[in-house]
C-alpha cells in the first residue's frame, strides 16, 4: 500500500491557478494515444500526451456536458494503475448493500 498523502504532497489552487481561457500553443502538446469509455451516464476520455515538460495521462470525465479532468504524470502511471486495479478487485469481492442496509450474500 502506498504512503498516505499528507499536506506536504498536496498542492493548492494557489500553486496552480486555474486559467479558464488558457489554451496551449499549437504543437506544444502531442497526443500519443487516446481512448474512451462510456460507463452508465458518464463518458471518460483518456489521452496520453507529451509536452516539453514530459509525458502525462489526461483523464476527462463528461457528465451531461460538465467536464472535469485530472492529469497523472507518466512516472506515476504504474502506481496509479496498481491502485485502480486494487480498488476494482476489492469492489468485485465485496457485496453491495441492499436498500435496507444489509448486504447480499
Amino acid at each position: 500500500m502506498g504512503a498516505p498523502m499528507n499536506s506536504e504532497h498536496r498542492s493548492s489552487s494557489r500553486d496552480y491557478p486555474r486559467r479558464p481561457n488558457y489554451k496551449p500553443e499549437a504543437g506544444s502538446e502531442e497526443v500519443l494515444k487516446s481512448d474512451s469509455l462510456q460507463i452508465e451516464r458518464k463518458s471518460f476520455q483518456f489521452s496520453l500526451r507529451a509536452n516539453p515538460r514530459g509525458r502525462f495521462l489526461r483523464i476527462t470525465e463528461d457528465v451531461g456536458g460538465r467536464r472535469d479532468a485530472i492529469i497523472v504524470p507518466a512516472p506515476g502511471l504504474a502506481e496509479f494503475a496498481r491502485v485502480i486495479e486494487e480498488m476494482a478487485r476489492i469492489s468485485e469481492a465485496t457485496t453491495e448493500p441492499k436498500a435496507d442496509g444489509t448486504h447480499q450474500p
